[in-house]
């Protein structure tokens, strides 16, 4: 199991640095909205939609609104990595991923919530809403950070927030965790695990402001909401999986799972840490 587990982690921090080096916006894009897709298979059956007709027309729905979206976006157009967007895209991405960041203020009520919660979201239509709401969005921040200037390492400092949110919880958690986060949600996380999540990222605000350009109070700014806001995505899955009564989002990943466990943390940190450098500036002096 754990030999699977490397070497699926292996193969897939391949696939995704060859895509950061080697494809343009507009490819990238079409790369983070293929996975995203993928996304939206599982997705359907989370939502209870298990037959392969009924899954196959969630992706259709989910491609459709891509679509309309990347149209909304122009996002034929964007440039290469480092080059300006026109104020008339800048303002799209902001719609939506402003768009995106009010849908994960009202799945934080949903989390808090849960199971009084379910009364809201647990219908199949609902469930399907959820995932176009998660799914979209990601990927629209994904594919405003590639065009960006040091857009390559701005997605490697995201995942890097997000990593680091992960194992400060988890190391944290099990030496120091009593205090539940979300018990009816996920029961092994705790508020220990999620603070030494957020000093984890401190440091890391901390190493990115005294080395990069935009200084310690920009990055703290940019990093501790992302942060904040990662456990968020982990939480959500875990919810709608839990109300499904599945353990994965499927078994495309041999030893992870499927592609939103992977991805789950990142589909609520990628909306916010664009929309937070597209509010502050970036690219900074």
């Amino acid at each position: 199991m754990l030999k699977q587990r490397v070497l699926t982690a292996i193969v897939l921090a391949a696939v995704f640095l060859l895509a950061l080096i080697y494809l343009p916006g507009p490819l990238f894009s079409a790369f983070a909205a293929t996975v995203t897709l993928i996304g939206a298979w599982e997705w359907a059956n989370l939502s209870g939609w298990t037959r392969a007709w009924q899954r196959a027309l969630y992706v259709l729905l989910a491609g459709f609104v891509m679509v309309s979206a990347a149209y909304y976006l122009e996002i034929h157009t964007l440039p290469e990595a480092g080059g300006a967007l026109d104020e008339s895209q800048r303002l799209a991405f902001r719609n939506i991923l402003v768009a995106g960041c009010l849908w994960w203020a009202v799945a934080l009520l949903w989390v808090q919530g849960y199971p009084s919660s379910a009364l809201l979201w647990h219908s199949r239509w609902m469930r399907a809403l959820m995932g176009v709401l998660v799914l979209i969005p990601a990927w629209a921040g994904l594919s405003f950070l590639r065009v960006q200037e040091n857009g390559a390492w701005l997605l490697v400092l995201l995942l890097a927030v997000v990593a680091c949110a992960d194992i400060g919880g988890y190391f944290t958690g099990r030496r120091w965790g009593r205090r539940k986060l979300a018990a009816s949600v996920s029961p092994g996380k705790t508020w220990e695990g999620f603070a030494g999540g957020v000093v984890a990222n401190l440091l890391l605000a901390v190493l990115i402001g005294l080395f990069w350009k935009g200084g310690l109070l920009f990055w703290l700014a940019i990093i501790v909401p992302t942060s904040l806001v990662s456990v968020l995505g982990d939480l959500l899955e875990s919810m709608v999986k839990r109300e499904r009564g599945i353990k994965d989002s499927s078994a495309l990943l041999p030893g992870h799972g499927g592609v939103l466990d992977r991805v789950d943390s990142l589909t609520s940190a990628a909306p916010v840490f664009a929309l937070a450098l597209l509010a502050g500036g970036w690219p900074v002096g």
